[in-house]
Parts: C-alpha cells; structure tokens; sequence
C-alpha cells in the first residue's frame, strides 16, 4: 500500500493499492518535488467518477506506467470534493489551455506547482507515450516550461473584475430589464424532451428554481405560459426518465442523451438535496402528484442509503459496480421474470418502464424509462392513476428487495458540510410543504450534527426565555468543510459558510426557532471578516488565512451547484431585511450590481444571480407572525410557495430583530404583519390575507 492508505477520503484510498508512489496534497510532497527538481503529475477526481476508475484500470494500476510516472514524476492524488480550492485553479487551467473540462483531471505541474500542460481522462497508450514526451522536454525544454507556466499562472491570477469586465452601475434593478433575458432564454428551451437544447443533459435545479421564481412574480403572461409549460415538461422527463431511479428513488448525476435516458448512473447528495427543494416548491406551485412522489421517494433513499447515524449525510454512490456502469440498477429479461412471474404483471411493467426482451441499453440491459405521457397510459390500460400508483408501489418492494443479493455500488461515506446544507434546506422545504413530521426529524438531526461536529469553538448563551428551543450562539470560529470517521479535518470553504446560513435561514422561517438565525448572523459575519475583498465586492472562495496556492479564485458562476458569492449575495440581503443592517443590504445590492451585466446577458449560467436579481427587483415581504401560535403559523404559511418573502415570529414582541421589534401581542390570537420597503399593512389573522399582501 502506498501513502493513501492514511488518507481520510474514500476517493484517495481507492487508489491506496496503486504501484504509484501517490502523495496527498501537501508539503511532503511539494518539498519533494523542488529537493528533486521533478515535475508534479497531480491527477484529481472523486470516488463515484467512472472515467477516473476507468483510468486507473488501465493506468495506475499498471507496473510499467507506475514505474515511469515514480521514476520522472512527483505523483499527487487529490479529491476534488475535499479540495475543491485547488481542483478550481486546476481546472481554469485546463480551460485556458482550451481543452475541454471534467474528471479525472490530469495536470502536469513545475517543482513550484505551476501548470504547464493538462487535460482530463487520457487513454493507456496515449498517458504513456505523454508521460515520457513530458519527462524528456522537461529535461531538454525547462526553459520554455517555465516560461509557459507563468504564463499560465499570470492567467489564472487575473481577477474576476479583469476576467469578466464587472462594474457596478448606479441604476436600479428593473423587472423589465430581466424580461429581456428571459425571452432569449425561452427560444433555447427543449420543448419537447425538456432541458435545454442540448445534450448531455444535467438537472441544473438552480436554472428550474429561478424560472418558477421567476413565473410566480412577473406580470408577462407570455412567459408565464411558456415558463409553465416548460416547468412541468423538463421536471416530469426528468422524473420519468432513466435519471430517475424508479426503483430505489433518488437521481443520478446526468443523462448522457438529450432524451433523459441513459444516465450517468453515479448518484450525488448535491443533486439529490437541490431537486427535493425543487420538486417540492413545484409541488407546492402546481399540485402535480407526480412531484409529491420523487420527494417522498428521494427522501426514503437518502435516508436508506446515504444517512449517518449521527444525522449527517454521505456524499454518493459509485456509478459502477462489479465494473460495469449501471448493472446495479439495470434489469436483463431474465431478471425481470424473476422479479415478476405473473407474464401479465411482468407486461404491463415493462410497456411502462419502456424495457424490451432483449434489452433497450448496452449489455442486454434495460434501463427503467417510464412514459412521461401518463394519463395515455392509463387510459390505454384502462387504470386509474390511484392503482398505477398501487402497483409501482409493489414494484419498487419488489425490486428493492432484489436488489438486495446484487453487489452494490461504493458508497463514499464522507461527510460535506456544504452538501448537507442542501439537503437540510430540500429536507426543510419538504416538511413545510408536506406537513411530515418525518422530514423534519432528519432536517433537524442533520441541522443539529452540523451545529455540534462542523462549527468550530461555539459559545452559547445560557439564558434561556421560555418559548425558545435551545440555548442561544453568541459566538463560533468558523466552519469545518468535512466529518469523516468522527474527524473534522478541512476548513471551509465559501460554499460551506453561503450554503450552511441559507439552510439555517430556510430551517428559521419554517419554526421561527431564534438559534438558527442566530447561527446564520454569526456564520455571515465570519465570513465577511475572513473571506470579503473589499477591493473587488466580492468573496474569495478560502478563508484570508487558508494556505496559500498559486492562485486565490471568487466564484461568480453557477455550476450544478449554484455559485457561493450569488448565495452569499441572498442570505445577506434577507439578513439585512431581519435585522435592517444596511451593511448586509449593501453588500447584497452591490455584489449584484456588479454581476448585472453578465447576469443579462446570459442567465443560464447565472441563474441565482437571476433570484437575488428577482429579490431586488420586486419587493420582499417582511413577515413577522406575532402571538402564541407563531411557530404553527409560520409553518402553514409555509406551505405555499411564495418566494419573495422572509419571516419571523415570536409569541410577542421583541427587540432580538428589528423585524419583531413595536409588533404588539393581543392574547388568544396570532397575527401577521407584512411590510414591503418599510411600508406595513394592518395586522390580519388571516392567513389567505396574509398571502394576497405578500403576493400582491
């Protein structure tokens, strides 16, 4: 066994047994390849990726590839999940090399780590032949080497103000100005398999959740229609496609077709956490049975497969197993006979789910596709969708029984303090929605393990008023980014602070239990100590005494996960609204001001810019729910989705938050209060007036 053998992640100490001499990040290595004037190989992946095992079958896992990679190279194994600072610079790189991005990521690094040559999964043959092509011009051509790699360094040290040409402009945020944008975003819609016009295919819940924003508070009814229509085309393909797991619940990572098929079976705690939010406020929105049943279902596998004991949540599952993408969640002909002996049963199964006898995928195997159309299925098999739903019940404690004797995926058991975040806030939105107390005992576990295992030095408060749940934060000295084997050892990182205080705010709003606002303020104002450049009014992705790399980056854009600095921008402007602090409604209003020309121009790749964009430009309902129904109150109101909006409550009125502060008590009776832009309407009991004041 190599140096990985003491490593914490799953993804480093698959490659434990490798013949390469593996070093983690570090200055052991780093000290290494400067003592010994070695290029760097830094290979970086995670453990569900498929390619990266791909490659080390057929790379690392080679004797005579080992041997030139530990004879001419230091060799560096990073996961990307756990390092996700140095996988950003790494990545740039790559794409300033103008090579297509992804995983494994393989570059090639000077003593001094600076980049020179990269690119993602290289074949057998080829990763020889350019192993030895690299030692011997890094022999013969270290000049150039070095004089490319600070090149390349200079690129990746351009700021994002440089990058991008950001500069705030003094106009306001004008709901018009985002009807443009919307437009050109429609006529690139996938109307017929949803999505986007293109493939592969990735979920993308942020770009789906600012269009359902968007359509709930705009007044063109044009879009609205479209919006709609997409909404339920896109999330019904998707819920119905061979992404979803029909069998187990949950979803994969992305469909490698534009038709939502064949996924990329590895399945993510991030993707799953942002689609139950997704799901969920679409429920909410449009009553579609189907979106009830994917939460439901998502939230049995998470807490099935990916569930700590002590209520933290694991990271993924692999996408292979036994070595073949997909077989454990694939069925052949012959499997399905077993799983159905009844031929009628087994029929009707497998004209729902799309399979054929000899397979409708690779290997003979079918993947579960079910007809999105559902309402011609029913009526062609003379069902009501009461007993379809019956009997894909059955089917799934069937199959998952099956699925038992087959050899599962590998499940990375690492604990992320970002993802759990989004899984605390799906997890939350869900129990405000659905009314299931089930949600909320995992939400609450899971908000406490991050409390308890991932904040470090918390001091409390031990004066306790009676309606309060818990002792009260008054201090904390930041976040940790990892739990492993009852370990935290990373510190965090900007999306571990953005994605932890905007799950304590949506966990706030649904109880109105002051400790989760309290954590929230505590955690922004970390963050703006030791992550905020007030030179660009935007925040590094590392904390100001994080070790240093070669490069410093800001995240501006979204990804599959939504970027950290469009969070950060949110969770301050609600902050601001609670406690009206024009620090935290300044920063929020010129962080987007800066982002606004590029946020118009292409919303796709900014699209929660596009909801803070939405929060200023229509106005946000402060709600406070004073009397001793509040947190119940809170809750039903809950239960709808109305996006523009931030509430409070207590059983009476308090100067903790500017909001609950001159809201007086009558006894025997719950009121709201709803103020827009300072602005307050009279006190109502009714909770259907309450929503046409936050609506209207």
């Amino acid at each position: 066994m190599n140096r990985l053998q003491h490593a914490s992640s799953p993804y480093l100490l698959q490659h434990a047994h490798n013949p390469v001499d593996w070093y983690e990040w570090g200055q052991e290595a780093l000290a290494k390849a400067q003592t010994e004037d070695k290029p760097i190989i830094l290979s970086i992946g995670y453990a569900a990726c498929h390619w990266c095992h791909v490659m080390e079958r057929e790379s690392f896992e080679n004797e005579e590839i080992a041997k030139i990679m530990n004879e001419h190279f230091v060799c560096i194994k990073v996961d990307r999940e756990e390092r996700p600072d140095i996988d950003a610079i790494y990545m740039d790189a790559v794409q300033a090399m103008g090579q297509q991005g992804g995983w494994p990521l393989n570059a090639f690094l000077t003593p001094t780590a600076k980049p020179f040559y990269a690119g993602t999964y290289f074949p057998v043959k080829y990763w020889e032949n350019l192993l030895l092509r690299i030692a011997n011009l890094f022999q013969s051509n270290r000049q150039d080497i070095e004089k490319s790699a600070e090149q390349f360094r200079e690129t990746l040290n351009k700021s994002e103000i440089q990058k991008y040409g950001l500069q705030a402009q003094d106009v306001p945020f004008l709901p018009a100005d985002l009807e443009r944008t919307v437009g050109q975003l429609i006529t690139e819609f996938d109307t017929t398999f949803g999505g986007m016009q293109k493939a592969p295919k990735f979920p993308m819940p942020c770009l789906y959740q600012f269009l359902l924003h968007y359509s709930i508070v705009t007044k063109n009814e044009q879009h609205k229609k479209a919006i709609s229509a997409h909404l339920q085309t896109s999330l019904m393909a998707m819920a119905q496609g061979g992404l979803y797991d029909h069998i187990g619940g949950g979803f994969a990572r992305y469909s490698v077709d534009a038709e939502w098929f064949a996924p990329h079976f590895e399945k993510m705690l991030y993707d799953n956490g942002q689609l139950l939010s997704l799901y969920t406020l679409a429920y909410a929105h449009t009553q579609n049975p189907r979106f009830k049943e994917v939460v439901f279902e998502t939230a049995q596998f998470v807490q099935r497969e990916l569930t700590d004991e002590n209520g933290g949540f694991y990271s993924s599952l692999d996408a292979d197993s036994e070595g073949v993408e997909g077989k454990f969640y694939c069925w052949t002909a012959t499997q399905l006979q077993e799983l159905l002996p009844d031929e009628a049963e087994r029929s009707l199964f497998m004209a729902y789910y799309r399979c054929a006898p000899k397979g409708n995928w690779e290997h003979d195997f079918n993947i579960l596709y079910a007809h999105f159309d559902i309402n011609a299925f029913l009526q062609k098999n003379a069902l009501t969708y009461e007993e379809l739903a019956s009997k894909i019940a059955r089917w799934q404690s069937l199959g998952l029984k099956h699925r038992e004797n087959r050899v599962r995926p590998a499940l990375d058991d690492k604990i992320l303090t970002s993802w759990n975040a989004l899984m605390l806030k799906g997890l939350v939105d869900a129990y405000n929605v659905f009314d299931d107390d089930t949600f909320l005992d995992m939400a609450l576990e899971n908000a406490y393990f991050i409390k308890n295992r991932l904040i470090k030095n918390l001091q409390i408060n031990d004066t306790q008023d009676a309606w309060r749940e818990a002792v009260i934060p008054v201090g904390l000295g930041g976040l940790y980014h990892n739990y492993k084997n009852k370990k935290a050892s990373i510190e965090g990182y900007l999306e571990d602070y953005a994605l932890v205080i905007q799950a304590y705010l949506t966990l706030y709003q649904a109880r109105c239990d002051m400790q989760w606002l309290t954590l929230a303020k505590l955690l922004a104002d970390y963050t703006i100590a030791h992550f905020y450049d007030a030179n660009e009014g935007l925040f590094f992705f590392t904390n100001k005494d994080a070790e240093a790399l070669i490069a410093r980056k800001k995240e501006v854009f979204d990804n599959v996960i939504p970027s950290s600095n469009s969070i950060m921008a949110k969770n301050l402007h609600q902050l601001g609204l609670y406690f009206h602090n024009e620090q935290y409604a300044s920063l929020a209003q010129n962080m987007t001001a800066q982002m606004r020309r590029i946020i118009l121009q292409n919303i796709e790749y900014l699209a929660h810019w596009g909801e803070v964009y939405l929060s200023l430009a229509y106005p946000t309902a402060e709600v406070a729910i004073i009397g001793e129904d509040f947190a119940y109150t809170a809750h039903k109101l809950g239960q709808y989705y109305l996006p523009n909006k931030v509430v409070a409550g207590s059983p009476d009125e308090t100067d903790w938050i500017e909001m609950l502060t001159e809201r007086p008590a009558t006894e025997g009776k719950t009121f709201f209060y709803v103020c827009k832009n300072r602005t307050c309407n009279l006190p109502t009991e009714s909770l259907a007036q309450a929503r046409k004041e936050i609506f209207g």
